[in-house]
């Protein structure tokens, strides 16, 4: 294998992280807003949503993604493996994404039609762009603590379009289509279409492929399969990913619900206003007049901030002590800021404030070291089979993340139908119904991060075999 200057500009490592801030307003749009997009805007009954979310969902995760993967692997052109296919879909994947989010006149029957061809499309679509872009980072350096840091970069970019969308999409959306949701949406998704695209050219002209498998490597699309198979730090990194983002969806797009429902909005009230006098002050008017969008877009914004804080002590911890125990620490630590949703009145806003901030903070750490340690299985892979396929590995973790967001989505509307709730109620949601909402941001989703804890005790890429598989892969690769 080629093993050029694994050290990286800052040039290419913003580029590198412009992609994902690109794929982020598509994908943190689809675990914030789907299911209430489904339900409350395009208005569908929540059992046709959940169905559409989860069958949709689980084609694409298990049809897409290694489909995908095992292209790109085999992939040949002057541009390389990964990056052409973040040219060549940029345009149709912000195309889609409008589509995606527009409410045509159909009657009900020929609605469900629509969703689900531009819901498959654009998960299509997302597929063929962002895993060649995730497998870009396992052949861009093979410097572990360069990739340590091009990971902070990437998810500094990923928590700039997290706050855009849980803090600022839902007043923008109502501000622009003047109160008309479904109008607002679309405008705001075409500007996002139009951002994005140009973000995944800008990825694709700045950034290179260093690491390149020798012309003789072959292998077969069974024998990749066979090693992920026989891979144990792959099969839990799967696992861990599909854990994850079940709670990232449940409870992202729970939030909504829970501050429309279970919140009290004359509490809420009094604690914003002067929060938004502040900002009012000095020339920022984002939030409008709603305390339901205000509300919730600050108290997203508190979490976002405090995750980036996270995030940039996310390197120097996962330097000096490795990826895997600064990830089990502060998964755990964060999950029980997840569970104290559970204990809050109506009333104690100030304290799901302060618990959105620390929850925040503790998974921030987290954030870079998943897809690092992914990089890290390719890695591995590589050291133990004398043979690279780093797109494979990364479609396994990519059916991970939309296996994840499939359930976690789904069952959102799932678990909200069970609870009775109504979408648009005249008249308010039952006790049972806003019970469901409060489960939903505390007890359901704090369950799959403890699953996660304990698969990471048996994860065993630790600080010191990170360092061995690094030295003797620059070994095998210089020679």
């Amino acid at each position: 294998m080629n093993i050029n200057s694994q050290k990286l500009s800052v040039k290419e490592k913003i580029g590198y992280s412009l992609g994902d801030l690109a794929a982020n307003l598509v994908f943190q749009t689809l675990m914030t807003y789907l299911a209430y997009f489904y339900t409350d805007i395009y208005g569908l009954d929540a059992n046709d949503a959940t169905a559409i979310m989860f069958i949709v969902g689980t084609v694409a995760a298990f049809g897409f993604n290694p489909i995908v993967g095992a292209i790109a692997d085999r992939t040949d052109s002057k541009w390389g493996k990964f990056r052409p296919w973040i040219l060549f879909t940029a345009v149709p994947l912000g195309f889609i994404s409008v589509l995606a989010f527009s409410t045509p006149n159909f009657a009900y029957q020929g609605k469900v039609i629509y969703a689900v061809i531009t819901y498959t499309l654009l998960l299509l679509l997302y597929a063929a762009s962002n895993l060649p872009y995730s497998a870009l980072s396992g052949v861009i350096t093979g410097d572990m603590k360069e990739r340590n840091s091009i990971s902070s970069y990437r998810f500094v970019a990923v928590m700039f379009a997290q706050f855009f969308v849980q803090v600022f999409m839902l007043p923008i959306i109502i501000s622009a289509g003047d109160g008309d949701k479904a109008v607002g949406i679309e405008i705001v998704m075409t500007w996002l279409a139009v951002i994005g695209t140009i973000m995944l050219l800008i990825t694709f002209f700045t950034t290179k492929e260093r690491i390149v498998p020798k012309p003789d490597q072959k292998s077969s699309v069974k024998e990749d399969l066979l090693d992920l198979v026989k891979n144990k730090p792959w099969v839990i990194m799967l696992l861990l990913t599909t854990l994850s983002f079940v709670t990232l969806a449940m409870k992202g797009g729970s939030y909504v619900y829970y501050f429309e429902n279970f919140v009290d909005k004359a509490t809420l009230t009094n604690f914003i206003s002067p929060i938004l006098d502040f900002l009012s002050n000095i020339d920022i008017n984002f939030f409008g007049n709603d305390p339901v969008s205000a509300g919730f877009g600050l108290f997203n914004a508190c979490g976002i901030i405090f995750m980036i804080i996270g995030i940039g002590l996310s390197k120097r911890l996962a330097d000096k002590y490795g990826k895997r125990n600064v990830f089990g620490v502060f998964l755990f630590i964060s999950t029980i800021f997840i569970v104290s949703f559970y204990f809050f009145s109506p009333e104690s806003v100030s304290l799901m404030f302060l618990a959105q901030v620390f929850h925040g903070f503790f998974y921030g750490i987290t954030i870079p070291l998943l897809w690092a340690m992914i990089a890290d299985v390719a890695d591995y892979s590589e050291w133990k089979n004398k043979r690279r396929a780093t797109a494979i590995i990364f479609s396994a973790m990519m059916v991970g993340l939309k296996l994840g967001l499939t359930i976690g989505s789904s069952l959102v509307a799932k678990i909200l139908g069970s609870y009775g709730y109504v979408p648009n109620s005249d008249n308010g949601q039952t006790e049972l119904a806003i019970q469901g909402t409060k489960m939903l941001v505390s007890i359901f989703p704090a369950i799959p991060f403890l699953i996660g804890v304990v698969l990471l005790f048996f994860y065993e890429i630790n600080k010191k075999m990170e360092t061995k598989i690094e030295a003797e892969l620059k070994e095998r690769r210089n020679n």
